[in-house]
């Protein structure tokens, strides 16, 4: 028996959390809604269900199949009914209207409604959700969802400054549901260069280029503050760095500069073999991000001389998953199997 394929494997993984898409009917894809297995709060949760959009557009390309146009639309959908909605559902969030139904954000999907890890809006899972809406744009030349992500980008950009008009604004990393106070006052690491390369992407795409022009230029007065881009040992904030980095132009030194400081962490992680500790109490989809975003880059630097390695870790991590302790699958597990699918060579 022959070995599966990465592509089936791929279908695999996704089908664990969006249910057995492959034997939909005509009929049942027409009203298809995703099961509620994305480990959030009402079954959806930010960052998991971005990515799931991005690896049903992935299917599309692959396959040239439309029926994964038609789920990441579905789950689009899904999201913005869920996460832009109060946590009772009976309401949108403070702030939309019929109007502008995105003007109110949309929740991380948090189980629990308060406390230390309480719902809220997190900025870097929402410049993803973005990304997501401006990718299904590219794929289906319909420019309503970029449209969506430009909407969004504007009702929430302000809520994630302090002293926004200023010379030296600084950011928020989390803020409350109905976005009227932060949640934690400190900055995100890659938040500023984050939304400068995300917004950037979404006027790119937009009718009006210079319909984020203001908000672009708030990321860049904080990201001339802060200076230099600090490279972090944490996996997941690597890997996301060099997917940003390779958003980069071919005579874009200050990207060029990134990416040559995180390949280098990444060659001390790999000479270490900090990447292979106790998988059993470790978070699979922050290796998996780590990967993704060596991978990104490799298309735009050649980084081959990693491959053998990035293929080592995704075999460990794919023995391991199902071994994971109850207490972290809940959350970890659609995280992970949705990331995991990402990891081979997408952009």
């Amino acid at each position: 028996m022959s070995a599966p394929t990465p592509l089936n494997r791929f279908k695999k993984a996704m089908q664990i959390v969006y249910g057995p898409f492959e034997s939909l009917n005509p009929d049942q894809l027409a009203h298809w809604n995703p099961p509620t297995n994305s480990g959030g709060h009402r079954g959806r949760y930010l960052w998991t269900d971005a990515f799931g959009v991005l690896n049903f557009l992935t299917l599309y390309k692959e396959t040239s199949d439309a029926k994964y146009m038609i789920l990441a639309s579905g789950l689009i959908n899904a999201v913005h009914t869920v996460l832009g909605s109060t946590r009772d559902g009976k309401s949108r969030l403070p702030g939309a209207t019929h109007e502008n139904p995105w003007g109110g954000g949309l929740r991380i999907g948090k189980m629990d409604e308060g406390g230390p890890d309480g719902d809220g809006q997190y900025h870097h899972y929402l410049t993803i959700w973005m990304f997501a809406l401006n990718r299904m744009s590219v794929a289906s030349g319909q420019v309503t969802y970029n449209d969506c992500a430009v909407a969004t980008a504007k009702a929430v950009h302000p809520h994630f400054f302090d002293d926004i008009k200023s010379p030296t604004p600084r950011m928020y990393w989390k803020i409350a549901m109905d976005m009227s106070r932060p949640l934690v006052a400190s900055e995100g690491n890659a938040d500023a260069l984050d939304g400068y390369v995300v917004f950037s992407l979404l006027a790119a795409v937009a009718k009006d280029l210079q319909c984020l022009a203001p908000e672009i230029a708030d990321y860049q007065r904080v990201i001339d503050r802060k200076g230099q881009h600090v490279v972090s040992h944490d996996v997941l904030d690597l890997g996301m760095s060099l997917w940003l980095a390779h958003w980069g132009t071919a005579g874009d030194t200050s990207a060029h500069q990134l990416g040559t400081r995180c390949i280098e962490l990444f060659d001390e992680l790999f000479s270490t073999g900090s990447l292979e500790g106790n998988f059993l109490r470790r978070l699979a989809f922050r290796d998996f991000g780590a990967m993704l975003g060596l991978r990104c880059y490799r298309s735009v630097a050649d980084q081959s001389q990693y491959e053998s390695q990035i293929r080592q870790l995704l075999e460990r991590w794919e023995q391991w998953m199902d071994s994971q302790p109850e207490d972290l699958q809940a959350i970890n597990r659609p995280s992970e199997r949705v990331t995991w699918g990402q990891s081979p060579e997408r952009r």
